[in-house]
């Protein structure tokens, strides 16, 4: 920390005294904080949370919980590959010498991803009384900031799901008991997946936009996604489920069933880094999870059948727009997309439906899958579906 030191210049002859010393500027130390992520790294992979505790200013004690927080999540959560490498630094430096820097995390949860990805967060640093610096916060205020990273999460780990919660023991025995009854929900229509599945959730829908590195609002209407950790199309990056709670908690129980049902088809079916047309992709996962659900046609598809009943039949099945987070009539489009695989299993049978998302994953066009596996052209297919909305809205 550099100190500011007023010197006093007295000029032989002369009655004025001269201050010749400017304020000193505070600036920014990347040597010290690479130093310093780099023990921070060594204090997660050695489990030392007290060591991390006091990688954070003296007499600050909340950010120093915070490391020690995060150390004890990273034990939790089996993190492997952690890595923290300086990059630049994000504004100017505070006047109390605080300042920011943008920090590439990488990391994985051994057992469930195959390799340390990550993305960009910012990291704050501070001044502290040993005349070096110390880490503050990790992320927050909007920007990347992954959920394990963020707070402390409760954690429940099995052969075959990895759960972690910024909530209750009891709201993460909920999405444990969701994922468990999932599991054979998905295996019952494709029984060659060997489920292996990681589902996070933040504290906040704002938290969520945060662990998607997204803008503010982006998934605040959305229950939950399925997408890399990277959020790169790469087919190698680890997928994780990643759930709203501010929407979930206001769901009833079959609702957040059904929800957590067709992430996992998503997981299943590596839906993240997919080629698949979007009604089929989304459409498929809502047969899958509500493939045995008993509920009737005015719960399941109620928005399909009143936006018919306000605009007429369809033209055409929706498109890849109709499932932006912020489209008119979101939750519509999934329905419809929903009861046109529901027209295609019902018309030409379940293994049909199963056999043409398969060569959809494949690259194959819809249109010829949908032609070679289930005997029906696109116009054909479109055709049905409108027929049954027409009596599903009469």
């Amino acid at each position: 920390m550099l100190a500011l030191v007023a010197a006093v210049l007295f000029v032989r002859g002369d009655e004025h005294e001269v201050d010749s010393a400017p304020p000193a500027v505070r600036t920014a130390s990347p040597g010290e904080a690479s130093a310093l992520l780099e023990a921070f790294e060594d204090a997660v992979a050695a489990g030392d949370e007290e060591g991390a505790a006091g990688l954070a200013p003296d007499g600050d004690a909340e950010p120093g919980e915070l490391l020690a927080t995060v150390v004890a999540n990273a034990e939790a959560l089996h993190v492997r590959g952690f890595d923290l490498r300086y990059v630049d630094q994000v504004g100017a430096v505070a006047p109390d010498g605080s300042w920011n820097a943008a920090v590439d995390v990488r990391f994985a949860f051994d057992g469930f991803d195959s390799r340390a990805v990550g993305g960009e967060m910012q990291v704050a640093f501070a001044p502290d009384d040993r005349d070096g610096i110390g880490i503050v916060r990790l992320g927050g205020g909007g920007d990347y900031t992954p959920v394990w990273l963020a707070g402390p999460v409760e954690v429940v780990r099995t052969a075959r799901s990895l759960v972690l919660v910024d909530g209750s023991r009891r709201e993460t025995r909920e999405v444990v008991q969701r994922v468990r009854r999932a599991i054979p929900v998905v295996r019952r229509v494709l029984p060659q997946w060997q489920p292996s599945v990681v589902v996070e959730v933040p504290g906040t829908a704002a938290e969520l936009d945060a662990a998607l590195d997204s803008p503010a609002g982006t998934y605040a209407g959305i229950a939950a996604v399925t997408t890399t950790v990277d959020r790169s199309n790469d087919p190698g990056s680890p997928v994780h489920v990643f759930v709203n709670p501010d929407v979930t908690r206001r769901l009833r129980v079959d609702g957040a069933q059904v929800v957590m049902s067709h992430e996992l088809v998503h997981v299943a079916t590596d839906a993240a880094t997919s080629p698949v047309d979007l009604w089929l992709l989304e459409g498929f996962a809502d047969y899958v999870a509500l493939r045995d659900v008993k509920l009737p046609l005015s719960t399941t598809a109620g928005r399909a059948i009143a936006l018919v009943r306000r605009d007429g039949v369809p033209e055409h099945l929706p498109s890849d727009d109709d499932f932006g987070t912020s489209a008119p009539d979101l939750e519509a489009s999934y329905e419809l997309a929903w009861l046109a695989c529901r027209t295609l299993a019902e018309r030409a049978g379940e293994d049909a439906l199963v056999a043409v998302y398969a060569a959809a994953s494949d690259g194959v066009p819809v249109a010829r899958a949908v032609a070679t596996h289930a005997g029906l052209s696109l116009a054909e297919l479109e055709d049905l579906w409108r027929a049954d909305l027409r009596r599903l809205a009469s």
